[in-house]
């Protein structure tokens, strides 16, 4: 079952067991795939829908901060929710080790050896996470190997 197919029975599924919430974060998601195949004037394949799927998270998970920093909790706790939900179609995060291990190697492998070569890097690792590591946190382990 595609990703797709799977977000409109995920919504069916919440719209007969009334979860509100639920059901607003998956519709907003299937909305931001529309666009997405629209601005391209094409259907999008599973990798292309984990693409836009991350880049919610990545916005659910900025807003959340940004409404902390402002001492706004109750729409802080509302994003938190949505990213919850949103993270249950992406695969499974990579815990810290095994990222640094994948930085390591593509460092060696690349021939980077210093934080010039951060482009070089970055690209390479998150092509092979493929929403299995949040952006940030690749950044962070290829700044500090490179730096050290």
């Amino acid at each position: 079952m595609s990703l797709k197919e799977q977000l409109n029975a995920d919504m069916k599924e919440a719209m007969k067991a009334r979860q509100a919430e639920r059901l607003g974060t998956i519709r907003q998601l299937r909305s931001a795939i529309k666009n997405k195949e629209i601005e391209l004037g094409q259907e999008l394949d599973d990798q292309a829908v984990m693409s836009v799927i991350s880049t919610q998270v990545k916005q659910r998970r900025e807003a959340a901060q940004m409404y902390r920093d402002n001492e706004r909790p109750e729409l802080a706790d509302k994003e938190e929710a949505e990213l919850a939900v949103l993270q249950g179609y992406l695969p499974a995060q990579l815990e810290e080790a095994e990222l640094r291990a994948i930085v390591v190697a593509v460092i060696s492998e690349v021939g980077a050896s210093s934080a010039k070569d951060m482009g070089k890097v970055m690209p390479v690792v998150m092509s092979k996470t493929k929403g299995a590591a949040d952006g940030r946190l690749v950044n962070q382990l290829v700044r500090e190997l490179l730096a050290g």
